[in-house]
């Protein structure tokens, strides 16, 4: 199997460039942008509230309501990322963690697994966030989620991911 050709490399991701042999047997080259992996946390209040963050994303220019999220830093293992962002971003920290799952946000063009939980038993926690996030942390009511997703006012597919997940799982209702 032939090794792919990096051509750009930024922070910890690369866009790479590989031919490869598809089920059908026909090769063609893809470009994938290898990406570390990510992590995102659902914090659930000690009053049921769900915490989001308000944040603002330089991409899209504006600002978007999302879970605590963030990338897997060298080998991190998981639960340690999810553990550091919550703190960085949220300012919390929970004594009781319940994974989710795992998902695939755009597998059509990157390899990315968003490993997602659902974090319990907060309390305050110190940790400096990055420089380049402009967040502000909200808190809404399991129902006020359910109608900002139905909205369009939580577009952030992640978000929505982890939301309706941790509801069929029964752990927010």
């Amino acid at each position: 199997m032939a090794e792919p050709t990096v051509l750009q490399r930024w922070k910890r991701f690369t866009l790479e460039e590989k031919v490869h042999t598809l089920p059908n047997g026909l090769e063609t080259p893809h470009i994938t942008l290898a990406h570390p992996g990510a992590v995102l946390i659902l914090p659930v209040a000690n009053d049921g509230k769900l915490v989001l963050l308000r944040q603002y994303r330089p991409s899209i220019e504006a600002w978007i309501y999302e879970f605590p999220a963030g990338t897997l830093e060298n080998a991190e293992d998981i639960l340690e990322c999810a553990k550091r962002e919550l703190a960085e971003e949220a300012k919390l920290s929970a004594t009781e963690w319940h994974s989710l799952g795992e998902s695939l946000p755009a597998p059509g063009f990157c390899n990315e697994s968003q490993y997602l939980y659902l974090a319990k038993n907060l309390a305050h926690a110190d940790a400096e966030m990055d420089e380049d996030e402009v967040i502000e942390v909200v808190h809404f009511s399991v129902e006020d989620v359910k109608s900002m997703i139905i909205n369009n006012e939580i577009r952030d597919s992640k978000t929505i991911v982890a939301f309706c997940r941790a509801q069929l799982m029964g752990l927010i209702t």
